[in-house]
């Protein structure tokens, strides 16, 4: 695993981890000038995603190297960490593992889909074999381009950049870290002291996720957007300010 330290060293924490298939530098590539002016950044990049050969093995067994470093460089406690769809499954193991502390627990627009072990092959059948192939052939390539900048407003490069880093990545790393993440459930109702969780709800996605996250934690501070899912950190600063700025007035909150 990589975790690189960066930004404004006197300010707060702020974790970053990122989401399926995706290092940080892609998926926070766009918001990490403005997020380093404020924030002391840590940034995740997880097995098998990370430039190295290991393969991701499942989402507890990262989860437990997360808390290892923030215990050792960190004192155990962190003034806040964002996840990135996946990477608020992280977001949330950390909480309700109560292991390390976070005061600050921002979810960027999860669906937080948890399930039983027949039901989640079933679906990474489906699923990990999509996430694996669109890279491949030209035709495939540019289709799935010009269905990511049509959906997500997305640029011409940040949709070619997001197609690259899907295809470095080793299949079966994919397939783990999709078939782990759901079986990594949530308790209900999660309400840990001093921590505040945070909801970034991409009103696009739908209403049976907002349901979600009111009911795995207590009284969670949700913030609308009317975005697709993650469009804030693809969608340009139409979509990025509004969030940008959500961050700031969690951060600053007092738990």
């Amino acid at each position: 695993m990589q975790f690189e330290e960066m930004g404004n060293m006197s300010g707060k924490t702020l974790m970053l981890l990122p989401g399926t298939c995706c290092n940080w530098q892609t998926n926070f590539g766009t918001v990490i000038s403005d997020l380093s002016e404020k924030y002391h950044l840590i940034c995740v990049n997880y097995d098998g995603f990370d430039g190295s050969d290991d393969i991701f093995p499942d989402m507890i067994t990262v989860t437990g190297k997360i808390e290892k470093y923030v215990k050792e460089h960190h004192g155990g406690r962190l003034d806040g960490a964002i996840g990135s769809s996946l990477g608020s499954s992280f977001v949330g193991q950390l909480v309700m593992r109560k292991n390390v502390h976070i005061d600050h627990a921002i979810f960027g627009s999860p669906d937080l889909d948890q399930s039983g072990k027949i039901s989640a092959k079933l679906q990474s059948l489906l699923v990990v074999p999509l996430l694996t192939s669109f890279t491949k052939g030209e035709k495939k390539r540019n289709k799935t381009k010009e269905k990511l900048k049509s959906i997500f407003s997305m640029s011409d490069e940040a949709a070619e950049k997001f197609i690259n880093c899907f295809s470095q990545f080793n299949p079966k790393s994919i397939k783990n870290e999709f078939y782990t993440d759901l079986l990594t459930h949530l308790e209900d109702d999660i309400n840990i002291e001093h921590t505040k969780a945070h909801f970034i709800y991409a009103k696009k996605m739908g209403e049976k996720y907002l349901k979600r996250y009111k009911k795995y934690f207590h009284n969670p501070d949700i913030r609308e957007f009317d975005m697709q899912h993650e469009q804030w950190l693809f969608g340009g600063k139409k979509y990025a300010e509004p969030v940008l700025k959500a961050i700031d007035e969690f951060m600053a909150m007092t738990v």
